[in-house]
Parts: C-alpha cells; structure tokens; sequence
C-alpha cells in the first residue's frame, strides 16, 4: 500500500520498539523517512539516520535545518524511571522530563515552521497519562504533559497542521519488562495483566504502527486534537479481574 506516497516523514525515537515500527511501515507506505535516536544507526532499510539528544533544544535545531521541509513528524523518543516522587532524583527529573516532555516541545517548535500545509503530527503519549501507573511519577507526568501539549498544538496551528496521539497501552518493548520487574513476583504480574486484557495478548510495535500510518495519512483528515487509546481494551474494564469471571 502506498498511502503515504509523496510524503516525507520525521521520526524520533526510531531505533527500536514503537519507533523502529512505525518507521519500517511508513517506508512500505510509500513515504521517505528520518528517524533519529542517541545511539548507534540502527541500518534500517531505507531510513535515513541522524544521532540525536531530543532534550538539547540547539541540537534538534540545527537538525531541523538539515532536514528541512516534511509533512509528518512523530514524536516517539522516550524513557522510563521506574521510582516514586520520593525516590526520585534531580538527575531522574532532567532525564525523564527532558527526553518526554522537553523533546516533544523542542521538536514541535522546530518542525512546526517547516511543516506542508497539510502536515500531520504525532505524538507518542500513553495510557499512563490517564492512569498511573505505581512507581513511574515521573513518566506519568511526563505523558499527562504530551497529552496537554497535542491540544494546545492542534488548537494553534490548524487548518494548518492536524496534531493527534496515540496513546499506548502495554507493548512488548522493554519498558513492559521494566515494568513488570517492579513487581513482587513479576511472572503472577504478568499474568494477572494480560488477563485484564480482553482481547487476551499485549499489544506489538505494529499495532501502534498501524494508528500511526492512518493518522499521518489524508483519510485522518478531520481527526486532530484527539488522543488515541490503542490498549486492547485494557482501561475498558472496571477493577475486577476479567480473567476470574
């Protein structure tokens, strides 16, 4: 299918997880793609690679006016710190909040200038912006603020530019591990999480692919604003355990 055909997108956070997927389909899809990420190039077929800290507002600048123009922007990099308000850090706060919160603006506000009439951005938020979950108050917060900012960017910048996100439930990336090692008996947790989700699986990169290709696409034309609960139905349920019914 070539429904980004002609288009040319941004992705940050591409090196692996959801980035790396939504990279790899926009390419089926016909669009030129950047990704970007602190690490090593991936070598991702047909991705075009630069090395980036999203928190370091010069350096996101200066690679915006290497890369110009686009149409669609994703912004996908983030980081977990699995610790309460208590726990956390100085250090904790700047990493966390840099990368989340920081980077989504930085690259909202070099991108935005850039952006096709038309453009589509896509920001990466999660059901822990709604929820919280224990002992990730700074991610939590980190996404309440993506969820914030998506309204304020679809409120100011169309007809211009549409601005949506999707919101995440549990995908198998290693933040789910990360997650599920907190736990007293990480195995019971996994379990007992999985079977609060209705349609019984944890969800994959390609499901947030999938949202990501028809909100960057002209079908998504009068979505913007807007946060997308891609979660298998998990915070459909009420607090009692599907799974014992």
């Amino acid at each position: 299918m070539t429904r980004l055909a002609g288009k040319r997108a941004f992705v940050t956070g591409g090196r692996q997880g959801i980035g790396q997927g939504i990279a790899e389909r926009f390419c089926d899809e016909g669009a030129r793609v950047i990704t970007c990420g602190r690490g090593a190039d991936p070598g991702l077929t047909g991705v075009a690679w630069h090395q980036l800290d999203v928190a370091d507002p010069a350096a996101v600048n200066a690679l915006a006016e290497i890369i110009g123009g686009i149409d669609i922007l994703v912004n996908n990099a983030g980081v977990q710190v699995e610790k309460t308000v208590a726990d956390s850090t100085d250090a904790d706060w700047d990493l966390v909040m840099g990368v989340n919160a920081r980077g989504v603006f930085n690259t909202c506000r070099a991108f935005i200038p850039r952006m096709q009439r038309g453009g589509s951005i896509i920001n990466i938020g999660s059901i822990s912006g709604h929820v919280a979950d224990p002992s990730m108050a700074l991610y939590n917060a980190s996404k309440a603020f993506v969820h914030g900012l998506t309204r304020s960017v679809a409120v100011d910048h169309g007809p211009d530019i549409r601005c949506n996100a999707i919101c995440p439930g549990w995908i198998e990336t290693g933040m789910l591990e990360a997650g599920f090692e907190l736990a007293r008996d990480p195995a019971l947790a996994r379990d007992d999480a999985l079977s609060r989700h209705p349609v019984r699986r944890f969800g994959k990169p390609g499901d947030i692919a999938a949202m990501a290709v028809w909100l960057a696409s002209d079908e998504a034309g009068f979505a913007t604003g807007q946060l997308f609960t891609v979660d298998g139905g998990m915070t459909a349920a009420s607090p009692l355990n599907p799974g014992l019914f």
